[in-house]
Protein backbone atom coordinates (compact mmCIF):
# COMPACT_ATOMS: atom_id res chain seq x y z
CA UNK A 1 0.00 0.00 0.00
CA UNK A 2 1.41 3.38 -0.93
CA UNK A 3 2.01 5.72 1.97
CA UNK A 4 -0.14 8.48 0.52
CA UNK A 5 -3.11 6.11 0.49
CA UNK A 6 -3.02 5.12 4.14
CA UNK A 7 -6.39 5.22 5.89
CA UNK A 8 -6.62 8.06 8.39
CA UNK A 9 -10.29 8.09 9.33
CA UNK A 10 -9.95 5.61 12.20
CA UNK A 11 -6.31 5.26 13.21
CA UNK A 12 -5.20 2.89 15.93
CA UNK A 13 -4.34 4.79 19.08
CA UNK A 14 -2.79 3.73 22.34
CA UNK A 15 -1.84 6.72 24.46
CA UNK A 16 -0.16 7.53 27.73
CA UNK A 17 2.24 4.96 29.07
CA UNK A 18 2.85 6.94 32.27
CA UNK A 19 1.67 10.38 33.33
CA UNK A 20 3.54 13.22 31.65
CA UNK A 21 5.06 15.72 34.11
CA UNK A 22 3.41 19.13 34.17
CA UNK A 23 4.62 21.54 31.55
CA UNK A 24 5.75 18.82 29.13
CA UNK A 25 2.66 18.37 26.98
CA UNK A 26 2.78 18.19 23.18
CA UNK A 27 2.02 21.90 22.81
CA UNK A 28 4.08 23.10 25.77
CA UNK A 29 7.31 21.14 25.74
CA UNK A 30 10.38 22.26 27.59
CA UNK A 31 13.27 23.32 25.43
CA UNK A 32 15.26 20.17 26.19
CA UNK A 33 12.37 17.76 25.69
CA UNK A 34 11.60 15.86 22.52
CA UNK A 35 9.11 13.92 20.45
CA UNK A 36 10.37 11.01 18.37
CA UNK A 37 8.26 9.60 15.53
CA UNK A 38 9.01 6.11 14.21
CA UNK A 39 7.64 5.59 10.69
CA UNK A 40 7.37 1.91 9.83
CA UNK A 41 7.03 1.02 13.52
CA UNK A 42 5.41 -2.32 12.67
CA UNK A 43 8.90 -3.53 11.72
CA UNK A 44 10.18 -6.31 13.93
CA UNK A 45 13.32 -4.16 14.35
CA UNK A 46 11.40 -1.61 16.45
CA UNK A 47 12.13 -3.25 19.85
CA UNK A 48 15.83 -2.82 19.09
CA UNK A 49 15.22 0.89 18.62
CA UNK A 50 13.09 1.16 21.77
CA UNK A 51 15.85 -0.54 23.75
CA UNK A 52 18.29 2.11 22.55
CA UNK A 53 15.90 4.87 23.59
CA UNK A 54 15.56 3.34 27.06
CA UNK A 55 19.31 2.93 27.48
CA UNK A 56 19.91 6.57 26.53
CA UNK A 57 16.93 8.07 28.38
CA UNK A 58 19.07 10.43 30.46
CA UNK A 59 20.35 12.19 27.34
CA UNK A 60 17.04 12.51 25.53
CA UNK A 61 14.45 14.26 27.72
CA UNK A 62 11.80 12.33 25.85
CA UNK A 63 8.16 13.47 26.05
CA UNK A 64 6.51 11.35 23.38
CA UNK A 65 7.12 8.38 21.12
CA UNK A 66 4.76 8.20 18.14
CA UNK A 67 4.76 4.88 16.28
CA UNK A 68 3.16 4.82 12.84
CA UNK A 69 2.62 2.03 10.33
CA UNK A 70 0.17 1.23 7.53
CA UNK A 71 -0.10 -2.41 8.72
CA UNK A 72 -2.54 -2.21 11.62
CA UNK A 73 -1.97 -5.75 12.86
CA UNK A 74 1.83 -5.53 12.93
CA UNK A 75 1.60 -2.12 14.57
CA UNK A 76 -0.64 -3.57 17.28
CA UNK A 77 1.75 -6.45 17.95
CA UNK A 78 5.10 -4.69 17.70
CA UNK A 79 3.81 -1.46 19.18
CA UNK A 80 2.33 -3.39 22.09
CA UNK A 81 5.74 -4.83 22.93
CA UNK A 82 7.32 -1.38 22.59
CA UNK A 83 4.82 0.06 25.06
CA UNK A 84 5.47 -2.76 27.54
CA UNK A 85 9.22 -2.14 27.26
CA UNK A 86 8.73 1.56 28.01
CA UNK A 87 6.40 0.77 30.91
CA UNK A 88 8.87 -1.70 32.42
CA UNK A 89 11.61 0.93 32.18
CA UNK A 90 9.24 3.47 33.80
CA UNK A 91 9.82 5.90 30.95
CA UNK A 92 7.70 8.95 31.74
CA UNK A 93 6.61 9.65 28.18
CA UNK A 94 3.44 9.41 26.19
CA UNK A 95 3.07 6.86 23.42
CA UNK A 96 0.93 6.92 20.33
CA UNK A 97 0.24 4.06 17.93
CA UNK A 98 -1.36 5.31 14.74
CA UNK A 99 -1.91 4.64 11.06
CA UNK A 100 -2.05 8.39 10.45
CA UNK A 101 1.27 9.71 9.15
CA UNK A 102 0.38 13.34 9.84
CA UNK A 103 -0.55 12.62 13.43
CA UNK A 104 2.77 10.87 14.02
CA UNK A 105 4.77 13.70 12.44
CA UNK A 106 3.02 16.67 14.00
CA UNK A 107 5.46 18.47 16.29
CA UNK A 108 8.17 15.79 15.99
CA UNK A 109 11.79 16.66 16.71
CA UNK A 110 13.23 13.47 15.23
CA UNK A 111 11.66 11.23 12.61
CA UNK A 112 13.08 7.72 12.22
CA UNK A 113 12.11 6.07 8.94
CA UNK A 114 12.39 2.31 8.52
CA UNK A 115 9.88 1.49 5.80
CA UNK A 116 9.81 -1.46 3.42
CA UNK A 117 7.55 -0.74 0.46
CA UNK A 118 5.97 -3.99 -0.74
CA UNK A 119 7.15 -5.76 2.41
CA UNK A 120 9.05 -9.04 2.22
CA UNK A 121 7.10 -10.42 -0.78
CA UNK A 122 8.56 -7.56 -2.86
CA UNK A 123 12.01 -8.41 -1.53
CA UNK A 124 11.44 -12.02 -2.64
CA UNK A 125 10.88 -10.78 -6.19
CA UNK A 126 13.98 -8.58 -6.00
CA UNK A 127 16.08 -11.57 -5.00
CA UNK A 128 14.68 -14.22 -7.33
CA UNK A 129 13.68 -12.67 -10.67
CA UNK A 130 17.23 -11.46 -11.51
CA UNK A 131 18.62 -14.99 -11.16
CA UNK A 132 16.74 -16.06 -14.30
CA UNK A 133 18.80 -13.54 -16.26
CA UNK A 134 22.17 -14.38 -14.74
CA UNK A 135 22.06 -11.31 -12.51
CA UNK A 136 22.59 -11.13 -8.75
CA UNK A 137 19.46 -10.92 -6.63
CA UNK A 138 20.09 -8.60 -3.69
CA UNK A 139 17.78 -6.16 -1.95
CA UNK A 140 20.08 -3.12 -1.76
CA UNK A 141 22.43 -3.35 -4.73
CA UNK A 142 22.28 -4.47 -8.35
CA UNK A 143 18.93 -4.64 -10.11
CA UNK A 144 17.12 -5.85 -6.97
CA UNK A 145 18.33 -2.83 -5.04
CA UNK A 146 17.41 -0.66 -8.01
CA UNK A 147 13.76 -1.69 -7.83
CA UNK A 148 13.71 -1.30 -4.08
CA UNK A 149 14.90 2.27 -4.65
CA UNK A 150 12.19 2.93 -7.25
CA UNK A 151 9.51 1.70 -4.84
CA UNK A 152 10.85 3.53 -1.81
CA UNK A 153 11.84 6.95 -3.19
CA UNK A 154 8.23 8.16 -3.68
CA UNK A 155 7.24 7.16 -0.15
CA UNK A 156 10.26 8.74 1.54
CA UNK A 157 9.65 11.85 -0.56
CA UNK A 158 6.05 11.89 0.67
CA UNK A 159 7.20 11.64 4.31
CA UNK A 160 9.62 14.51 3.69
CA UNK A 161 6.90 16.68 2.13
CA UNK A 162 4.63 16.14 5.15
CA UNK A 163 7.56 16.96 7.44
CA UNK A 164 8.03 20.25 5.58
CA UNK A 165 4.47 21.13 6.61
CA UNK A 166 4.17 19.55 10.05
CA UNK A 167 7.65 19.53 11.61
CA UNK A 168 9.94 21.60 9.37
CA UNK A 169 12.70 21.83 11.98
CA UNK A 170 12.81 18.09 12.65
CA UNK A 171 15.62 15.76 11.67
CA UNK A 172 14.81 12.79 9.45
CA UNK A 173 17.11 9.88 10.20
CA UNK A 174 16.51 7.28 7.55
CA UNK A 175 17.42 3.60 7.86
CA UNK A 176 15.21 2.50 4.95
CA UNK A 177 17.24 0.91 2.18
CA UNK A 178 18.89 1.73 -0.10
CA UNK A 179 19.89 4.40 2.40
CA UNK A 180 22.44 6.22 0.24
CA UNK A 181 20.17 6.62 -2.77
CA UNK A 182 17.34 7.83 -0.55
CA UNK A 183 19.69 10.36 1.07
CA UNK A 184 20.69 11.52 -2.42
CA UNK A 185 17.04 12.10 -3.31
CA UNK A 186 16.28 13.88 -0.03
CA UNK A 187 19.29 16.14 -0.50
CA UNK A 188 18.33 17.16 -4.02
CA UNK A 189 14.53 17.26 -3.89
CA UNK A 190 13.48 18.35 -0.38
CA UNK A 191 14.20 21.06 2.18
CA UNK A 192 14.25 18.91 5.30
CA UNK A 193 17.26 18.14 7.45
CA UNK A 194 18.09 14.50 6.73
CA UNK A 195 20.82 12.01 7.52
CA UNK A 196 21.10 8.51 6.09
CA UNK A 197 22.24 5.80 8.46
CA UNK A 198 23.43 2.20 8.20
CA UNK A 199 24.64 -0.25 10.84
CA UNK A 200 27.47 -1.65 8.67
CA UNK A 201 30.05 1.05 9.63
CA UNK A 202 29.39 0.86 13.37
CA UNK A 203 29.73 -2.93 13.25
CA UNK A 204 32.99 -2.70 11.32
CA UNK A 205 34.44 -0.11 13.70
CA UNK A 206 33.41 -1.98 16.84
CA UNK A 207 34.82 -5.29 15.66
CA UNK A 208 38.08 -3.82 14.34
CA UNK A 209 38.68 -1.97 17.61
CA UNK A 210 38.33 -5.31 19.40
CA UNK A 211 40.56 -7.19 16.95
CA UNK A 212 43.29 -4.55 17.13
CA UNK A 213 42.85 -3.95 20.89
CA UNK A 214 42.43 -0.24 20.19
CA UNK A 215 39.29 0.96 22.02
CA UNK A 216 39.91 4.59 21.03
CA UNK A 217 40.70 4.02 17.34
CA UNK A 218 39.16 6.41 14.81
CA UNK A 219 38.39 5.35 11.24
CA UNK A 220 38.36 7.12 7.91
CA UNK A 221 35.56 5.88 5.65
CA UNK A 222 35.41 6.49 1.90
CA UNK A 223 32.59 5.56 -0.45
CA UNK A 224 28.84 5.18 -0.65
CA UNK A 225 26.29 3.25 1.35
CA UNK A 226 27.01 -0.48 0.95
CA UNK A 227 30.06 0.46 -1.13
CA UNK A 228 32.53 1.81 1.42
CA UNK A 229 36.06 1.15 2.61
CA UNK A 230 38.11 1.99 5.68
CA UNK A 231 41.21 3.83 4.47
CA UNK A 232 42.74 4.83 7.80
CA UNK A 233 42.81 3.58 11.40
CA UNK A 234 44.30 6.13 13.78
CA UNK A 235 45.09 5.68 17.46
CA UNK A 236 47.53 7.62 19.64
CA UNK A 237 48.92 9.43 16.62
CA UNK A 238 49.82 6.15 14.87
CA UNK A 239 48.41 4.64 11.66
CA UNK A 240 47.27 1.03 12.08
CA UNK A 241 45.84 0.33 8.62
CA UNK A 242 49.01 -1.45 7.36
CA UNK A 243 48.84 -3.83 10.32
CA UNK A 244 45.15 -4.50 9.71
CA UNK A 245 45.79 -5.16 6.01
CA UNK A 246 48.72 -7.46 6.78
CA UNK A 247 46.49 -9.49 9.09
CA UNK A 248 43.62 -9.51 6.60
CA UNK A 249 41.21 -7.95 9.10
CA UNK A 250 37.84 -6.90 7.71
CA UNK A 251 35.57 -6.40 10.70
CA UNK A 252 32.13 -7.93 11.07
CA UNK A 253 30.10 -9.70 8.44
CA UNK A 254 26.38 -9.03 8.03
CA UNK A 255 23.91 -11.79 8.83
CA UNK A 256 21.94 -11.10 5.65
CA UNK A 257 24.94 -11.86 3.42
CA UNK A 258 26.13 -15.40 2.76
CA UNK A 259 29.72 -15.09 3.89
CA UNK A 260 32.75 -15.80 1.76
CA UNK A 261 34.86 -13.16 3.47
CA UNK A 262 37.84 -11.40 1.93
CA UNK A 263 41.15 -13.20 1.56
CA UNK A 264 44.49 -11.47 2.03
CA UNK A 265 44.98 -11.00 -1.69
CA UNK A 266 41.80 -8.96 -2.07
CA UNK A 267 42.44 -6.72 0.93
CA UNK A 268 46.04 -6.08 -0.05
CA UNK A 269 45.19 -5.45 -3.69
CA UNK A 270 42.55 -2.91 -2.73
CA UNK A 271 44.74 -1.25 -0.10
CA UNK A 272 41.75 -0.64 2.16
CA UNK A 273 39.29 -2.62 4.28
CA UNK A 274 36.04 -3.21 2.35
CA UNK A 275 32.57 -3.43 3.89
CA UNK A 276 30.65 -6.70 3.63
CA UNK A 277 28.64 -5.70 0.57
CA UNK A 278 31.81 -5.45 -1.53
CA UNK A 279 31.69 -9.26 -1.62
CA UNK A 280 29.07 -8.89 -4.38
CA UNK A 281 31.51 -6.82 -6.44
CA UNK A 282 34.67 -8.84 -5.80
CA UNK A 283 33.12 -12.33 -5.94
CA UNK A 284 30.17 -11.79 -8.26
CA UNK A 285 30.28 -15.21 -9.94
CA UNK A 286 30.55 -17.15 -6.67
CA UNK A 287 27.71 -15.12 -5.16
CA UNK A 288 25.50 -15.68 -8.19
CA UNK A 289 26.18 -19.42 -8.25
CA UNK A 290 25.35 -19.65 -4.56
CA UNK A 291 22.08 -17.76 -5.01
CA UNK A 292 21.06 -19.92 -7.95
CA UNK A 293 21.79 -23.11 -5.99
CA UNK A 294 20.28 -22.26 -2.61
CA UNK A 295 16.93 -23.78 -1.73
CA UNK A 296 15.51 -20.61 -0.16
CA UNK A 297 16.51 -16.98 -0.58
CA UNK A 298 17.16 -14.52 2.24
CA UNK A 299 13.66 -13.01 1.85
CA UNK A 300 12.11 -16.39 2.60
CA UNK A 301 14.36 -16.81 5.63
CA UNK A 302 13.31 -13.36 6.84
CA UNK A 303 9.64 -14.28 6.42
CA UNK A 304 10.14 -17.22 8.77
CA UNK A 305 12.13 -15.13 11.25
CA UNK A 306 9.48 -12.41 11.17
CA UNK A 307 6.70 -14.93 11.74
CA UNK A 308 8.58 -16.33 14.74
CA UNK A 309 9.22 -12.85 16.13
CA UNK A 310 5.63 -11.67 15.74
CA UNK A 311 4.37 -14.76 17.56
CA UNK A 312 6.87 -14.08 20.33
CA UNK A 313 5.98 -10.37 20.53
CA UNK A 314 2.31 -11.22 21.21
CA UNK A 315 3.24 -12.74 24.56
CA UNK A 316 1.91 -10.09 26.94
CA UNK A 317 4.49 -11.04 29.58
CA UNK A 318 7.34 -10.16 27.23
CA UNK A 319 8.68 -6.68 28.00
CA UNK A 320 12.20 -6.72 26.57
CA UNK A 321 13.93 -7.18 23.25
CA UNK A 322 14.17 -10.93 22.59
CA UNK A 323 17.56 -12.47 21.86
CA UNK A 324 16.33 -14.08 18.64
CA UNK A 325 15.90 -10.63 17.04
CA UNK A 326 19.63 -10.83 16.28
CA UNK A 327 18.86 -13.38 13.56
CA UNK A 328 17.16 -10.57 11.62
CA UNK A 329 20.52 -8.86 11.02
CA UNK A 330 20.10 -5.60 12.91
CA UNK A 331 23.15 -5.74 15.16
CA UNK A 332 23.93 -2.37 16.81
CA UNK A 333 21.05 -0.82 14.88
CA UNK A 334 19.72 1.08 17.89
CA UNK A 335 23.20 2.08 18.99
CA UNK A 336 23.83 3.76 15.64
CA UNK A 337 20.44 5.47 15.59
CA UNK A 338 20.02 6.67 19.14
CA UNK A 339 23.64 7.74 19.58
CA UNK A 340 23.20 9.92 16.49
CA UNK A 341 20.09 11.56 18.01
CA UNK A 342 21.96 12.09 21.29
CA UNK A 343 24.87 13.72 19.44
CA UNK A 344 22.56 16.19 17.69
CA UNK A 345 20.30 16.86 20.67
CA UNK A 346 23.20 17.44 23.08
CA UNK A 347 25.58 19.10 20.58
CA UNK A 348 28.21 16.48 21.34
CA UNK A 349 30.44 17.12 18.32
CA UNK A 350 30.96 13.37 18.12
CA UNK A 351 32.35 11.34 15.25
CA UNK A 352 29.81 9.17 13.38
CA UNK A 353 29.77 7.50 9.97
CA UNK A 354 26.71 8.72 8.08
CA UNK A 355 25.29 9.36 4.61
CA UNK A 356 25.37 13.11 3.93
CA UNK A 357 26.34 15.62 1.25
CA UNK A 358 29.98 15.46 0.27
CA UNK A 359 30.72 19.21 0.53
CA UNK A 360 34.20 18.69 -0.89
CA UNK A 361 35.32 16.03 1.59
CA UNK A 362 35.82 13.46 -1.20
CA UNK A 363 37.61 15.50 -3.87
CA UNK A 364 36.70 13.38 -6.88
CA UNK A 365 32.93 13.66 -6.27
CA UNK A 366 30.54 16.58 -6.62
CA UNK A 367 29.80 18.90 -3.72
CA UNK A 368 26.16 17.74 -3.61
CA UNK A 369 26.84 14.02 -4.00
CA UNK A 370 25.82 12.02 -0.94
CA UNK A 371 28.66 9.94 0.46
CA UNK A 372 29.11 7.55 3.37
CA UNK A 373 31.78 9.21 5.45
CA UNK A 374 32.99 9.98 8.95
CA UNK A 375 31.50 13.25 10.17
CA UNK A 376 31.40 15.43 13.25
CA UNK A 377 27.84 15.50 14.59
CA UNK A 378 26.34 18.23 16.77
CA UNK A 379 23.34 20.54 16.96
CA UNK A 380 23.78 21.62 13.33
CA UNK A 381 23.85 18.07 12.07
CA UNK A 382 26.72 16.18 10.48
CA UNK A 383 29.73 17.92 8.97
CA UNK A 384 31.89 15.61 6.79
CA UNK A 385 35.52 15.20 7.76
CA UNK A 386 37.88 15.76 4.81
CA UNK A 387 39.99 12.78 3.79
CA UNK A 388 43.61 12.89 4.83
CA UNK A 389 44.82 9.78 3.00
CA UNK A 390 45.99 9.74 -0.64
CA UNK A 391 43.39 9.04 -3.30
CA UNK A 392 42.88 5.33 -3.95
CA UNK A 393 42.39 4.78 -7.70
CA UNK A 394 40.56 1.49 -7.19
CA UNK A 395 38.05 3.06 -4.82
CA UNK A 396 37.62 6.09 -7.05
CA UNK A 397 36.79 3.93 -10.06
CA UNK A 398 34.07 1.91 -8.35
CA UNK A 399 32.60 4.86 -6.46
CA UNK A 400 32.32 7.08 -9.55
CA UNK A 401 30.51 4.33 -11.45
CA UNK A 402 28.06 3.56 -8.66
CA UNK A 403 27.46 7.25 -7.94
CA UNK A 404 26.51 7.73 -11.61
CA UNK A 405 24.09 4.82 -11.15
CA UNK A 406 22.62 6.44 -8.02
CA UNK A 407 22.06 9.80 -9.73
CA UNK A 408 20.34 8.11 -12.68
CA UNK A 409 18.22 6.03 -10.31
CA UNK A 410 16.93 9.16 -8.57
CA UNK A 411 16.19 10.67 -11.97
CA UNK A 412 14.34 7.56 -13.12
CA UNK A 413 12.25 7.43 -9.94
CA UNK A 414 11.30 11.09 -10.35
CA UNK A 415 10.40 10.91 -14.04
CA UNK A 416 9.25 7.33 -14.56
CA UNK A 417 11.53 7.25 -17.60
CA UNK A 418 12.55 3.83 -18.90
CA UNK A 419 15.60 5.26 -20.63
CA UNK A 420 16.95 6.75 -17.40
CA UNK A 421 16.27 3.43 -15.69
CA UNK A 422 18.12 1.40 -18.32
CA UNK A 423 20.95 3.92 -18.36
CA UNK A 424 21.31 3.49 -14.59
CA UNK A 425 21.45 -0.27 -14.90
CA UNK A 426 23.91 -0.16 -17.80
CA UNK A 427 26.46 1.77 -15.72
CA UNK A 428 26.17 -0.40 -12.60
CA UNK A 429 29.23 -2.65 -12.19
CA UNK A 430 27.11 -5.63 -11.09
CA UNK A 431 25.03 -5.72 -14.31
CA UNK A 432 27.46 -5.92 -17.21
CA UNK A 433 25.00 -6.99 -19.91
CA UNK A 434 22.43 -4.66 -21.43
CA UNK A 435 20.22 -7.38 -22.96
CA UNK A 436 19.94 -9.20 -19.63
CA UNK A 437 19.32 -5.91 -17.80
CA UNK A 438 16.60 -4.85 -20.25
CA UNK A 439 14.73 -8.15 -20.13
CA UNK A 440 14.94 -8.34 -16.35
CA UNK A 441 13.97 -4.69 -15.98
CA UNK A 442 10.70 -5.04 -17.87
CA UNK A 443 9.72 -8.22 -16.03
CA UNK A 444 10.44 -6.64 -12.64
CA UNK A 445 8.69 -3.44 -13.65
CA UNK A 446 5.51 -5.42 -14.25
CA UNK A 447 5.96 -7.48 -11.08
CA UNK A 448 6.20 -4.29 -8.98
CA UNK A 449 3.62 -2.34 -10.97
CA UNK A 450 1.47 -1.54 -7.91
CA UNK A 451 4.36 0.41 -6.37
CA UNK A 452 5.62 2.20 -9.48
CA UNK A 453 2.87 4.65 -10.52
CA UNK A 454 5.31 7.05 -12.18
CA UNK A 455 6.29 4.35 -14.69
CA UNK A 456 2.70 3.57 -15.64
CA UNK A 457 1.27 7.08 -15.89
CA UNK A 458 0.42 6.45 -19.52
CA UNK A 459 -0.91 2.98 -18.86
CA UNK A 460 2.12 1.28 -20.41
Amino acid sequence: MAMQNIPIASPIKLQTVLPVPAGRGANNRKRNSMKVAIIGAGSTYTPELIEGIIQNRAQLGLDEVAMMDIDAEKLRIVGGLAVRMLEKAQMRCRTLLTEDLDEALCGADYVLAQIRVGRLPARYLDETIPLKYGLLGQETTGIGGFFKALRTIPEIRHIARRMERLCPDAWLINFSNPSGILAQMLSSETNIRAIGLCNVPINMCTDLRAQLHLPDAEFEFVGLNHLSWITSIQSGGREYLPEALARGLTGSQMKNIEQTGFDYDVVRAVGAIPSSYLQYFYFRRAKLEHQQAEAVCRAQQCMEIEKELLELYQNETLAEKPKCLEKRGGARYSEAAVSLICAIHNDKQERHVVNIQNKGAVPFLREDDVVEIAATVGKNGAQPLPLHTPENAHIRGLVEAVKAYERLTVQAARTGDDNAALSALAVHPLIGDFDAAKACYFEMKQAHRAYLPAFFAKGV
